[in-house]
C-alpha cells in the first residue's frame, strides 16, 4: 500500500542542505498574526485563579512531580475552579518576556516559534459559576476566562452523555496560517507538533485533580468541527478558518460507550444550540498556501471507531513500568540507584504545578556542562511510555523513537544511540538501518542501544540545521516515526498522529529537563534526509519528524521576565 498524496507533501516539505522548504524566506510584520484569538458578543467567564473569581470551595492538593506518575491521590469533583486551575496549568500563559520596547508571552504549551496555532474549546454540563446549561466555550489564553459559544439544553446533554456530569471534553483545532506566516509550507508539520505538546500538556495538567486524559478517536473531523463551532460560516466572517484536530475526554473514570463511539447525539444537540460569539481576524493580509490546504484535505479524519472496541476490552499496551527500571549502564562504572536517587528531586517532592509553570525554550546551551548517567536514563525511562500521564493519552502503540547524539553524559560513552520506544519494533529498525552499528545494549532495562561511538557534536549541529545548539547540550536526539506501516495501519489521516506522538515525547522531555535543573528546546529545523543517511534509511518506511536537545542553559541577559497573568505579579 502505498500514500502519494502523504508522500508528496512530505518530501516536498523536507529540508536539504542547498535548499529548504518553500517559505517567504522573510517575515512580513505588516501581517504578522495577532497572538490570540477571541469571539466578540458574547459572554465571559473568568476562570480561577483569578483573585476576582471565587474558588468556591476548592483548593488544589500539593502534587509532587512524582505523584503525576503514580496515579494516586485526590479526585478532584468537575467545577468551575478546578476546570480554571487544569486550563491555567495545561493551555495558559506561563509568562511574558520584554526586550526594550518589545513584549511577548510564553504559555505552558510550546509552539515552534512562539506562535501557536493551537486553539481549544471546552465542553461540559451546568457547572456553577459558568453557564447556567451545558455549554461549548472556547479558552481565551491572554486573559484566562471561557468565552461562551453554545448554550445546549440540559435534557440533550444529558441524554448525549448517558446522564454523566462529570465529564469534561476538550477539542483542539489548529490555525494554519499562525505558523504559516512565518514557515511556509512545512508550518502544516509544526501544527502537529504543536497539537502533540498541547494533548500532553492537557495530561499532564489534568492529572492534578486525579483526571485522565484520552484521545476519542472515533470522533471525525466534521463532528469536532460541529462540536467546536468552527465550521459555522458566519461566525468566522473575516476571520481566518480553524482546522479541526482531535477530541479529549477528561474525567476521573471511563468515558460514556456513545461519546467514545461517535458522540452523534452531543453533535445534534450542539448543533441545535444557541451559539453566540464572532472570531476575531488576526492579520488583514495573508498568503495562502495551497499545499497545506492539499495535505489538510488529504489527511482528514473520518473517524476511527473500531479502535475504541478494541480499547473497551484492555486496560492499554503493556508497556515497560516506570517502577521496574532500575539503572546500571554497560561499559562503564556510574553510581548505582534507583531512578530518581542521582537528582533526588522526585524523593524530595518538588512542586509539580512549579516545575510545569517554569518550562522554557533553551535558547543556547554553555557546551561545558554534564549531566549525570543515572540522571540521563531517567529521563529516557520516562519516555518509555506507561499507564499514566501523557502515555494514556494516545491510543495506538509507540511508533516515535529516538536516535540519540550523546555528547556529555557522565559514565555514557560519547557517540550514537537509539532508543526504540516499542521493543517489538527494535528488529523492523535494526534491519532498516543499511549501516553496520554495533547495536549493543547500554542499559539494563531501558532500551538503549548504542549504535556507535565518538564524537558527534558536529554531525548532530550539521543535521539540525547547523544550530549550535545540537551540539552544546548533554544530548540532542531526533524523532524517527514507523511511517508507512503506521499509515497501512491506519489510514491517511494518521499522518498527522505521528507529529502528535512527536510533540508528547518533546513535551515529557521538557518537563523532565525543568525537573532536572536543566533545560531543553524543540528543533524543527533539521535536514531530513540527511538524518536517514546517517541510519541507512531508504524510502518511507522511517521518517524523521523532529529534533530535541537538553543541556545547561545560557540565559540571555537582555531580556526581562513577567509572571503569566498581572494578578499573580501581586500574589
Amino acid at each position: 500500500m502505498t500514500f502519494p498524496s502523504v508522500h508528496r507533501y512530505h518530501d516536498g516539505t523536507k529540508h536539504h542542505f542547498n535548499n529548504f522548504a518553500r517559505s517567504l524566506g522573510y517575515l512580513d510584520w505588516s501581517s504578522q498574526p495577532r497572538p490570540f484569538r477571541t469571539f466578540a458578543g458574547t459572554k465571559a467567564f473568568p476562570l480561577y485563579p483569578t483573585p476576582s473569581v471565587s474558588a468556591g470551595g476548592y483548593t488544589p492538593r500539593s502534587t509532587t512531580y512524582a505523584q503525576l506518575f503514580d496515579g494516586d491521590g485526590v479526585v478532584e469533583q468537575v467545577s468551575a475552579a478546578a476546570i480554571g486551575d487544569v486550563l491555567r496549568h495545561a493551555l495558559g500563559l506561563s509568562a511574558w518576556k520584554r526586550f526594550e520596547k518589545s513584549r511577548w508571552s510564553l504559555r505552558v504549551n510550546p509552539s515552534s516559534g512562539n506562535l501557536h496555532p493551537t486553539e481549544a474549546y471546552i465542553v461540559c454540563g451546568a457547572v456553577a459559576g459558568l453557564s447556567g446549561t451545558p455549554a461549548v466555550y472556547h479558552y481565551a489564553a491572554d486573559r484566562h476566562s471561557l468565552e461562551l459559544r453554545c448554550a445546549v439544553d440540559a435534557p440533550a446533554w444529558m441524554s448525549a452523555c448517558a446522564g454523566r456530569e462529570d465529564i469534561l471534553l476538550i477539542a483542539l483545532t489548529s490555525i494554519h496560517w499562525r505558523e504559516a506566516w512565518k514557515y511556509g509550507e512545512r508550518a502544516f508539520r509544526y501544527c502537529q507538533h504543536d497539537l502533540g505538546h498541547a494533548m500532553a500538556a492537557v495530561g499532564v495538567s489534568a492529572a492534578l485533580a486525579g483526571w485522565r486524559t484520552r484521545l476519542l478517536p472515533a470522533w471525525s473531523h466534521r463532528s469536532i468541527a460541529t462540536l467546536s463551532g468552527i465550521d459555522r460560516d458566519e461566525d468566522f466572517i473575516e476571520a481566518e478558518r480553524e482546522e479541526p484536530a482531535c477530541l479529549l475526554a477528561v474525567s476521573a473514570t471511563d468515558v460514556p460507550a456513545a461519546l467514545n463511539r461517535d458522540g452523534h447525539a452531543l453533535v445534534e444537540a450542539v448543533r441545535n444550540g444557541r451559539w453566540s460569539g464572532r472570531a476575531s481576524q488576526l492579520s488583514e493580509n495573508h498568503v495562502e498556501w495551497t499545499f497545506i490546504d492539499e495535505i489538510a484535505r488529504e489527511t482528514e479524519d473520518p473517524g476511527h471507531p473500531v479502535v475504541f472496541e478494541t480499547l473497551a476490552r484492555n486496560t492499554g499496551p503493556a508497556f515497560v513500568s516506570q517502577s521496574a527500571v532500575s539503572p546500571r549502564l554497560v561499559d562503564c562504572s556510574p553510581p548505582q540507584g534507583e531512578p530518581g536517587e542521582a537528582r533526588g528531586y522526585r524523593a524530595g517532592q518538588l512542586d509539580a504545578r512549579a516545575i510545569i509553570l517554569r518550562r522554557r525554550s533553551a535558547v543556547a546551551f554553555d557546551g561545558q556542562s554534564a549531566i549525570d548517567g543515572l540522571v540521563f536514563f531517567d529521563m529516557l525511562s520516562r519516555i518509555v511510555p506507561g499507564r499514566h500521564a501523557p502515555w494514556d493519552v494516545l491510543w495506538w502503540t509507540p511508533r516515535i523513537h529516538l536516535v540519540l547524539f550523546v555528547h556529555r553524559v557522565d559514565g555514557v560513552a560519547p557517540g550514537l544511540y537509539l532508543l526504540a520506544r516499542d521493543p517489538q519494533a527494535l528488529d523492523r529498525l535494526q534491519a532498516s538501518c543499511g549501516r553496520e552499528f554495533l547495536w549493543e545494549p547500554a542499559h539494563d532495562t531501558v532500551p538503549v542501544m548504542c549504535l556507535a561511538r565518538g564524537d558527534c557534536r558536529m554531525l548532530a549541529k550539521r543535521l539540525s540545521c547547523d544550530q549550535d545548539i545540537a551540539a552544546d547540550g548533554f544530548f540532542s536526539l531526533g524523532m524517527i516515526a514507523d511511517f508507512d506501516a503506521s499509515l497501512g495501519a491506519h489510514g491517511r489521516s494518521f499522518y498527522r498522529h505521528l507529529f502528535w506522538e512527536s510533540g508528547v515525547v518533546g513535551q515529557a522531555l521538557y518537563l523532565e529537563a525543568e525537573a532536572a535543573g536543566t533545560r531543553s528546546t524543540g528543533i524543527g529545523c533539521f535536514y531530513d534526509d540527511p538524518v536517514h543517511d546517517v541510519l541507512g534509511l531508504q524510502g518511507h518506511a522511517f521518517q524523521s519528524l523532529y529534533h530535541f536537545t537538553v543541556g545547561m542553559p545560557v540565559d540571555d541577559t537582555r531580556l526581562t521576565t513577567e509572571p503569566g497573568y498581572g494578578w499573580e505579579a501581586k500574589s
